[in-house]
């Protein structure tokens, strides 16, 4: 989405707003320039919770996760959480940040939100623009839709200093 609005979201029933932020978090397929976790790791995700509920059923039981016919195998299942943790705890530290640039709660998880997962409005101050954000809040949102855009752990590999090294 570009966040152009040709209609006030703000007269929509009360959850839908809170629902596109919340599906934005699935974000697009592999491959796409959408931001958020992609289909595919939100699927994994999925299908790992479920095994690992029947695990509880039967501790003893050899439960693989499938993917279509294809057993998903355990490194891209870790790699999968790994990503899932490395991004819900960049979205905290940047929520944070959000409120000590002095935004509230429901702005700062919005306005994080709609930049790292490249959705366009958001909720609250940030619901029609980010003019009222300081300049130290649309500092964070840059950062936040640069790690959106280009992957986190893209960006965070660029950040180590292992990779620099020769």
């Amino acid at each position: 989405m570009t966040g152009f609005a040709t209609v006030d979201f703000s007269h929509w029933p009360d959850f839908l707003p809170v629902l596109l932020i919340f599906v934005s978090f699935i974000g697009g397929c592999g491959g796409s320039t959408a931001g958020g976790m992609k289909v595919l790791r939100v699927v994994l995700l999925f299908k790992q919770g479920m095994r690992e509920i029947r695990k509880l059923i039967h501790p003893n039981a050899i439960l693989p996760v499938y993917l279509g016919r294809h057993v998903v195998d355990q490194r891209i299942m870790n790699a999968v959480w790994g990503f899932f943790a490395a991004y819900t705890l960049v979205f905290v530290v940047l929520m944070l940040l959000m409120i000590h640039a002095g935004l509230d709660q429901v702005s700062a998880f919005s306005a994080v939100a709609t930049c790292m997962n490249n959705l366009g409005p958001g909720l609250g101050k940030v619901a029609s623009n980010f003019q009222e954000v300081s300049s130290l809040g649309k500092g964070i949102a840059i950062i936040a839709m640069l790690l959106g855009r280009l992957e986190i752990f893209t960006i965070l590999i660029l950040l180590t200093p292992a990779f620099w090294k020769d």
